[in-house]
């Protein structure tokens, strides 16, 4: 994911910060999220307030790869500001509309797919009697 960071090539480049709002259910979630864009290009700072969810970058960065970079940890992640989510939702409806797949289309149930993974040894434990009451 590094190397989606697409910065303009000009002389007046200065970093931003963008502030986005990540559900953190433990003090490991904190350290994982901060490992995870600190790896990022351009990025100086990562800041993550755990009581208000919130996590702060600052940098020279495109904001939307650091959101997609972080759903790729925390899908639910949007920016904490409510209009540039919707900017954001109005460019994947957008591209969705396109890549549909057909309705048509036979793909095997999941159970079959895992029937088809197991081997003799995992069949033969799946199989095995139990005589204990």
């Amino acid at each position: 994911m590094a190397d989606m960071q697409i910065v303009v090539a000009s002389k007046n480049v200065e970093p931003q910060y963008v502030e986005m709002l990540v559900p953190l259910y433990s003090y490991g979630c904190e350290r994982k999220v901060k490992k995870t864009l600190s790896h990022l290009k351009g990025i100086y700072s990562v800041t993550v307030d755990y009581n208000q969810q919130k996590v702060t970058v600052w940098g020279i960065c495109n904001k939307y790869d650091v959101l997609a970079t972080m759903r790729t940890k925390r899908k639910e992640a949007r920016f904490w500001k409510p209009e540039d989510n919707i900017e954001m939702e109005d460019d994947n409806q957008a591209s969705t509309t396109h890549s549909l797949p057909p309705k048509d289309s036979k793909k095997p149930s999941l159970a079959l797919m895992m029937a088809r993974s197991l081997s003799l040894k995992a069949w033969k434990m799946v199989f095995t009697r139990s005589y204990s009451f």
